[in-house]
C-alpha cells in the first residue's frame, strides 16, 4: 500500500481504498513517493474518477531546510500523465476565497488576504476580488515576488503586523 493510501484508507473513511471513485491529493510530504504517485495515476486512468486537490502551491518554506516542493507540482504531473483535470478546492481557487468571504459574511471586495505566496495567496485572492497584501516573510523571495510578472499585490509590507497596521490605518 502506498504512503498516501495507508494514511487515508479504511480507518479514515470506513471503506476500502482499493478502487476509489474519488481521488483527493493534499499535502503528503514524504508520502509523495514514486509508488504513491504511480498508484494514484493508475486509479485516475482506470475510469471515471472525480479528481480534487487541496491546493496548487509550487513550494513552501520549511524552517530546517528552506524551500520544499509543495502539492502543486505533484498534481500537475498527475494531470499531465492521466489527462484528468483536478478541481482545486484550496488556494488559489476562486471557490476557496469566495467561500471564505461567504463564511465571514463579508463581500469579497471588503476582504483582505495577507500572505507570503504571491501566486496562491495574493494572485488567487485578487482574481476573486479580494485585496492582497504580500508579506516579506516566510517563503517570500524578493528577486521573484517584489515585481512579479503576473501578480501585482495591493501592497507589499515587511510582516503581518505591518499588514494589520496598514489595514487599520486605511479605515
Amino acid at each position: 500500500s502506498s504512503g498516501i493510501n495507508a494514511e487515508y484508507g479504511q480507518e479514515e473513511f470506513g471503506e476500502s481504498s482499493s478502487d476509489p471513485n474519488t481521488v483527493i491529493v493534499g499535502d503528503a510530504e514524504d508520502g509523495f513517493t514514486y509508488e504513491a504517485m504511480d498508484n494514484t495515476f493508475r486509479h485516475l486512468v482506470k475510469g471515471d474518477k472525480k479528481f480534487f486537490c487541496l491546493g496548487k502551491s509550487k513550494f513552501y518554506k520549511d524552517k530546517s531546510v528552506g524551500l520544499k516542493l509543495d502539492v502543486g507540482c505533484f498534481v500537475t504531473g498527475l494531470e499531465y500523465s492521466s489527462q484528468c483535470k483536478a478541481e482545486c478546492i484550496g488556494k488559489p481557487s476562486a471557490m476557496f476565497f469566495t467561500q471564505a468571504a461567504k463564511i465571514l459574511g463579508i463581500p469579497p471586495d471588503q476582504c483582505v488576504m495577507i500572505g507570503d505566496d504571491v501566486e496562491s495567496d495574493i494572485g488567487g485572492s485578487m482574481a476573486t476580488g479580494l485585496q492582497g497584501i504580500l508579506v516579506r516573510t516566510g517563503k517570500f523571495r524578493p528577486e521573484k515576488d517584489e515585481n512579479h510578472v503576473t501578480v501585482t499585490p495591493t501592497m507589499i509590507v515587511d510582516n503581518f503586523s505591518c499588514a494589520v497596521d496598514a489595514i487599520l490605518s486605511s479605515q
